[in-house]
């Protein structure tokens, strides 16, 4: 059991609830949209476990287009995780990086995912939680299995039959006993290149006996990841949020990024609050995200783009990361 935990700390994919018994949770998050951008569904499978120990597997859906989503629970020992590897099989589905297959009520299907562009891991820096991944006491950690990659498959969604071949995904995943008390994050795929992909998120974290605003970015292009994130000292200089729009501004030694969120309306989901899944949150799957990066070592504009069918989450107090 101490081997596959250490194995899960540099394979941010894996599952890392090994020992676990109350007071946690783990969710991967599936996003998928079609070539057309006329379907787009986000697949959440996970575990939570409150604080007396009581225990659900879960799958979440949620139809982004038509605004709906189903909460599926199932006994915990259907939860079954595979150690070294990320293969999670809940009753009649399974989930890995490669694959995921969906037998359910109002779902069912396969899909193939293939050339996937995971965060970069070191020894010191193991994905996207960077040093953090090592501090034991972390409310909340994630991961990003994947910024871009290309599916093939389809879905029978509600009686329709949906085609995903040549559709773009992302894919991510959470875990630990809370979501942020306030936090904002957004994710596009389908920028005017098929290879620029973006995720940010802005999060109030709590610090011992205080807390900080922690961020983290990525900018995917041509397959080169450019990094903002609170440990290689990139700045925040702007955060704002309104009813229709987030505007969030990000700066380190080389790059300033301007992003500027046209915010649509969302669907309720379930989140976790103390290892089970009682707290709500609101995504959008229609969001628009403009994105403007500029090298700062010579003014150049290196990126002037807006991604399409962004999902985005406005979720707690963030007004607690206005700035």
């Amino acid at each position: 059991m101490i081997s596959n935990k250490i194995n899960a700390l540099w394979h941010p994919e894996c599952y890392h609830g090994w020992g676990k018994s109350k007071r946690f949770f783990e969710g991967w998050y599936y996003k998928v949209v079609s070539e057309n951008q006329r379907h787009a569904v986000a697949i959440i499978p996970g575990i939570a476990m409150d604080e007396n120990g009581k225990k659900q597997a879960f799958i979440q859906i949620l139809d982004g287009k038509n605004l709906n989503s189903t909460y599926h629970r199932f006994n915990p020992e259907e939860f079954q995780p595979t150690p070294k590897i990320h293969s999670l099989k809940i009753e009649n589905n399974s989930f890995s990086q490669k694959k995921v297959i969906l037998n359910l009520p109002e779902i069912k299907g396969e899909l193939v995912f293939d050339n996937l562009s995971p965060w970069p891991s070191s020894i010191f820096s193991p994905g996207i939680m960077g040093p953090f991944s090592f501090v034991p006491f972390m409310e909340c950690y994630h991961g990003i299995l994947s910024m871009n990659h290309s599916i093939n498959g389809t879905l029978m969604l509600n009686g329709k039959t949906l085609s995903f071949d040549k559709g773009r995904g992302y894919m991510e995943k959470d875990w630990g006993h809370s979501f942020p008390e306030g936090y904002i994050w957004m994710q596009s795929n389908h920028f005017s290149k098929k290879e620029t992909s973006i995720k940010i998120s802005v999060a109030k974290i709590p610090w011992l006996r205080s807390s900080f605003i922690g961020f983290i970015a990525g900018l995917m292009i041509e397959g080169r990841l450019i990094q903002f994130t609170t440990y290689n000292r990139t700045i925040l200089e702007n955060c704002s949020v309104n009813q229709k729009e987030v505007r969030i501004v990000m700066e380190n030694k080389k790059y300033k990024l301007s992003i500027v969120a046209q915010r649509e309306k969302g669907t309720s989901l379930a989140a976790p609050i103390s290892g089970f899944m009682n707290g709500r949150i609101e995504e959008s799957m229609n969001a628009e995200i403009h994105v403007v990066l500029f090298n700062k070592k010579n003014n150049n504009k290196i990126l002037d783009d807006t991604g399409l069918s962004a999902g985005i989450e406005v979720a707690g107090k963030y007004e607690l990361l206005l700035k």
